[in-house]
């Protein structure tokens, strides 16, 4: 039935539905779905309208449907998705805009609210304007970037055109994610190597923040580092065959840095491989609100939560200017394996997360050691200063490199075990009074 004196418990519904994908609100049946009907259809429907506008800021797009079922009035109210974000409940000296959560209307967050205010205002957080001066800032990674990948010399003209900085020469928040020193703390990246198909031992791990044409450099570094090297057999030698498509995993990780809500200033981007597969994770779920994992992927249109940061990218060939990154990604990974439906891409979203899932090549019963081939390992920032203080002294401690390097033991020891293990380091005699002996073939 409708509350007339509770319009609360039935209107924070209309806002949220207004501030999400829309929805409907049926009355005349209850909880457990058993049709009851409404004596009034009429004076609901006025009832209602009434409500609404003294009730909501601004005024949803609403339709109420009435239908007759079973010989009983049944009165649809229907919430259309709203363009002018955010729709307020106003009352009881209150303003709250709610969102869905499952099966609950819910007070927004402060993260939402901010979602909310720039899709009203038809604004995207890469747009927006920063309190940074574009002086004080350098793009070297960005210039070079652009020339090594589009074979054209860059101009300082681009920054403007690409919305990176403003006309009063102010970084945009995507000119900030492209600034060599950037200065937004919530562009990091987190990579783990598990020990294992789930979370327990790290063998290896990494942290990274600031510009994210850095982040997606030390993505594929850490990728190439920590997965396996196989081949193929070939009536005049082999072919190598890693265990991941590395344009596949590439066109994850663009995905993910482009898509990712960075208006959650605690996330990050996390890189987590397993012994079986890999898999990216990203705040914000599609930003249409939609779960990937009800649609079909080849009907997935690309909708950009950060065209300015899309755009750019694209400019520099890193992903498809056209259609989505998700169905190169599937063909990328199934081509590597000869298209194992068994090996596809698992894509998983809620809304406030999107994952990846990339599962490792099938083809790989000639596998060599941890890292195949030592000539591509890349070290992490981290572990460069390892081998550069053991350079300095050989008789150095794990113990005083976690000190140095304000690291935790635990994170040196795996860390020189990798090393180890991939034969970038050696330990010559015993542990108390052996050294360290850096393998300069290998680097």
């Amino acid at each position: 039935m409708l509350e007339e004196k509770k319009p609360k418990s039935w209107l924070k519904s209309v806002s949220a539905f207004a501030n999400g994908l829309g929805g409907s609100l049926f009355f005349g049946i209850d909880n457990e779905g058993i049709l009851k009907g409404l004596d009034n259809v009429q004076y609901v429907c006025e009832t209602i309208s009434s409500k609404i506008r003294d009730y909501m800021d601004p005024l949803p797009d609403v339709e109420m449907i009435p239908h007759r079922i079973d010989n009983l009035d049944i009165l649809q109210l229907k919430i259309n998705t709203g363009n002018y974000t955010p729709y307020y409940y106003v009352g009881d000296g209150q303003r709250i805009a709610f969102v869905r959560v499952g099966e609950e209307s819910l007070p927004a967050t402060a993260e939402q609210m901010l979602r909310l205010v720039l899709k009203g205002s038809n604004k995207t957080y890469d747009s927006l304007h920063t309190d940074y001066k574009a002086e004080d800032y350098a793009f070297t990674i960005l210039a070079n970037t652009f020339k090594t990948r589009t074979n054209q010399e860059w101009n300082k003209k681009y920054l403007l055109s690409f919305g990176l900085v403003t006309n009063t020469g102010i970084l945009t928040h995507a000119g900030a994610l492209f600034a060599d020193d950037c200065p937004l703390w919530q562009s990091r990246l987190y990579c783990t190597r598990w020990d294992g198909k789930t979370k327990g031992d790290a063998i290896n791990d990494a942290e990274f923040t600031g510009n994210v044409l850095m982040l997606l450099r030390e993505a594929m570094n850490f990728v190439k580092s920590n997965t396996k090297k196989g081949w193929e057999k070939l009536p005049n030698g082999r072919k190598n065959k890693p265990e991941y498509a590395e344009r596949a995993v590439l066109e994850a990780m663009v995905n993910h840095f482009i898509h990712r809500d960075y208006t959650v200033m605690g996330g990050e981007v996390h890189l987590d491989i397993y012994d079986d597969r890999l898999a990216v994770t990203s705040p914000g779920g599609m930003y249409n609100g939609m779960l990937i994992q009800d649609l079909d992927i080849a009907d997935v249109s690309s909708e950009r939560r950060n065209p300015i940061l899309a755009n750019v990218m694209a400019q520099l060939d890193y992903m498809e200017k056209r259609g989505s990154g998700l169905t190169r990604i599937c063909n990328e990974t199934q081509a590597l394996d000869g298209y194992k439906d068994e090996l596809k891409p698992v894509f998983k979203s809620t809304p406030t997360q999107f994952q990846t899932i990339i599962f490792a090549s099938s083809d790989n019963q000639n596998v060599g050691d941890f890292v195949g081939d030592m000539s591509e390992m890349k070290l992490t920032e981290r572990q460069q200063k390892i081998v550069n203080l053991i350079k300095e002294s050989a008789t150095i401690t794990a113990k005083q490199m976690s000190e140095t390097l304000s690291v935790s033991p635990r994170t040196i020891e795996r860390d020189l075990s990798l090393m180890k293990k991939v034969g970038i380091l050696r330990r010559d005699g015993k542990d108390n009074d052996g050294v360290w002996v850096v393998i300069e073939s290998i680097l």
